[in-house]
């Protein structure tokens, strides 16, 4: 991250850098200043390439959140149901599966009723980029708007560059993508009194391709920041594991399971999160960051508590707090994971489609020592890999997951 630009100290852009929200940004005294008159229109955007929002996504909620907590400043979301059919190239080896008009439109009404549980949505405008994309005249569009853009600078950005070096191709249509995104920017600044987009660092040549497009079009200054990619201090990508995304709806990660994820981050990274995914004051946060050795896991627990509370309430992330200190105490709660067994299932098979990523990967954890079974006895290890399971009991995978088993 750069040096720190000169905030105002207290202002809202003040504490997201403290925090850790922002990385890149165009003439952030300038923007500090104008928000200190008052609240301002920003816009953040959202491709519809999935049907759910998941961690990564709430990184940018969150900056959402904070700004109009702060200072009242208006947040725009642009879902992208245009640039959707298209498909943002960023940071991408290869071009995006296309998705259909039905897929993208059905994604966009599932994904509008989350962001009403981290913004004020009485106070925020949600916009898809369909309604003034899609009806663009292509050739008055390359007349006005592809008149501003050089080739030269747009393959030497860096996305594009690494896929053309390394030969892999670099699809006309997503060469149109710049374009586009850049214009979201115009249109919204002509049409939604939008002064500022943030976003993911890997969107800062958009970023600065919009900033430009305004001026040249308009001769007004615009402005941006960059949200910076968050991986774990393992270098994982933030908001993945081996089962894949962590999700944010109860129906695609039960809510326990989200509640576990954020206990079991590694401790260098519990503060950072603190800081990036709850509203805790940074105060208090110091007062956790000086826990030291096995007294970090109260900092992990409060995370989670926190975290789990803003995606889905917190009489349920209690529930799931009290469930998982009892299974990390070895009892049973109605919360916890839970799998129904019909008749005899070999405990590989039940592994696979629990805990582990595959049979063989569960033959692995097995001849390692990493599974025990506690049928109301104490946790006793499992050596062996035909053992068939007819009985309740819990199934554990190291000392943090498990899960339930019952009969049916």
């Amino acid at each position: 991250m750069s040096d720190k630009p000169n905030f105002t100290p207290n202002t809202v852009l003040d504490v997201l850098w403290e925090r850790g929200f922002i990385k890149q940004t165009i003439r952030p005294e300038e923007l500090d200043a104008k928000m200190a008159e008052g609240p301002i229109r920003f816009y953040i955007g959202f491709d519809p390439t999935g049907d759910c929002l998941h961690v990564g996504h709430l990184l940018p909620i969150m900056c959402m959140a904070w700004m109009q907590k702060m200072g009242g400043h208006h947040p725009i979301i642009v879902l992208g149901g245009g640039t959707a059919m298209v498909g943002d190239p960023s940071g991408k080896d290869k071009t995006r599966d296309m998705l259909t008009p039905e897929k993208i439109q059905s994604n966009l009404e599932t994904m509008r009723p989350l962001f009403a549980r981290y913004v004020d949505m009485e106070n925020a405008t949600m916009l898809n980029n369909a309604d003034w994309l899609c009806s663009l005249n292509y050739i008055q569009f390359l007349r006005d708007i592809g008149k501003h853009f050089s080739v030269n600078k747009m393959i030497s950005a860096e996305g594009a560059k690494q896929r053309l070096d390394r030969n892999q191709g670099y699809s006309f249509i997503e060469f149109n993508y710049h374009l586009l995104q850049s214009f979201d920017f115009l249109h919204l600044f002509q049409n939604e009194d939008c002064i500022l987009q943030v976003g993911g660092d890997d969107q800062w040549f958009h970023f600065t391709g919009g900033a430009e497009l305004i001026r040249r079009e308009t001769q007004q200054d615009a402005y941006a920041f960059t949200i910076p990619l968050l991986a774990t201090s393992d270098g994982k990508k933030m908001g993945k594991t081996e089962k894949g995304a962590v999700w944010v709806d109860a129906t695609r990660l039960p809510v326990y399971d989200y509640y576990q994820y954020w206990v079991n981050v590694t401790d260098a990274d519990v503060i950072k999160l603190m800081k990036l995914y709850t509203f805790l004051s940074l105060e208090e946060i110091e007062h956790y960051a000086q826990l030291q050795g096995a007294d970090i896991r109260e900092a992990k627990h409060r995370l989670a508590l926190e975290a789990t509370a803003l995606a889905h309430g917190m009489e349920e992330a209690t529930r799931a707090q009290e469930a998982a200190k009892t299974a990390f105490s070895g009892g049973q709660t109605d919360d916890m994971p839970t799998v129904t067994v019909t008749g005899r299932e070999n405990i590989v098979d039940l592994l696979a489609r629990t805990l582990c990523k595959s049979k063989g990967d569960a033959r692995r954890q097995i001849n390692g020592g990493a599974i025990k079974l506690d049928l109301g006895n104490g946790k006793e290890r499992v050596d062996d890999i035909e053992m068939e399971l007819a009985t309740t009991g819990v199934l554990w995978f190291g000392k943090k997951r498990c899960v339930r088993i019952e009969i049916g």
